[in-house]
């Protein structure tokens, strides 16, 4: 199994369409997309507003569902219609992922290519690359971002952004340490961004080719 994590500082910040472009941009790759939602901390990731993704199992703090695309609008929809040939979504209780990964690993067995859009995946999951979409404009970082910066491959940020947000807990240096992709909006990826991305799910090392461009 080969596999990508998608995160990113907030909500919004282009990490679904990000996700989305290089779906379809690699679909003889085959993926199985994995969105992680946790609730439980009033705000939905996929609204914005009340958090209603709690799962209805009193005695299970997680649930795994097959998107099937009747709803369009979602982002695992999104993923689906892009040409991946599963997408899966896992609600869990916010800080109870742990509890949740023997089941998502039983449902990714036998998996060729895995993309995962969450930060938090990568305190219990060793991708074969990590790439965190930036917004630099906002004020907002999840922790779960700050936490495992230092561990993306890539930050892909829109061009002509500041670099000197004040994230509580964000290693601001990693800025200018970690390689960039300058996108822009509404597919946050580029050319380059899908070869890297081919590059890793066919098994070649970080030092196999130039990762990204610092500006």
């Amino acid at each position: 199994m080969r596999s990508l994590v998608i995160g990113g500082n907030s909500r919004n910040v282009g990490k679904t369409g990000l996700a989305v472009s290089i779906i379809n941009a690699t679909r003889d790759l085959q993926w199985t997309a994995v969105k992680v939602t946790q609730f439980g901390h009033g705000v939905c990731s996929r609204t914005g507003g009340p958090c209603g993704c709690a799962v209805t199992t009193p005695s299970c703090p997680y649930e795994i569902s097959v998107e099937d695309g009747r709803i369009a609008s979602t982002d695992t929809a999104r993923m689906l219609a892009a040409g991946a040939v599963e997408v899966l979504w896992v609600r869990v209780a916010l800080g109870q992922l742990a509890l949740a990964m023997p089941a998502v690993r039983e449902r990714l067995a036998g998996k060729g290519c895995v993309l995962f859009e969450s930060n938090s995946i990568m305190e219990h999951w060793r991708p074969d690359a990590y790439l965190s979409v930036l917004q630099c404009d906002l004020d907002d970082c999840k922790a779960s971002a700050a936490r495992v910066a230092s561990s993306a491959d890539a930050f892909v940020l829109p061009p002509f952004q500041r670099r000197n947000p004040g994230w509580t807990g964000f290693d601001r240096s990693l800025l200018n340490q970690t390689p960039l992709f300058n996108v822009s909006p509404p597919s946050f990826c580029s050319p380059d961004i899908v070869e890297f991305v081919r590059g890793r799910m066919q098994g070649q090392s970080p030092t196999d080719r130039r990762v990204g461009a610092a500006s």
